[in-house]
């Protein structure tokens, strides 16, 4: 399990019957993807990426320096 975490590759557990065959990876890279499918099943917030997208290759992009929040 930690070369799982260490690697962040997955490993497949193979059964007997290949449809019983499951994936270990780490909850890191499972969350990841998770959020990454959420993502990309929204509609309005792949329209809101892909419009700043274009806006970003047509050179309207603006570079700021990033702001510290203090959380204490």
């Amino acid at each position: 399990m930690k070369q799982v975490n260490n690697d962040a590759d997955a490993v497949i557990v193979t059964a007997k019957e290949p449809e019983d065959n499951v994936v270990v990876m780490s909850q890191r890279d499972y969350d990841a993807m998770q959020e990454t499918l959420r993502i990309m099943s929204n509609k309005y917030l792949m329209a809101k990426i892909n419009e700043g997208d274009r806006q970003f290759k047509a050179g309207k992009g603006i570079i700021h320096d990033l702001i510290e929040v203090d959380d204490d």
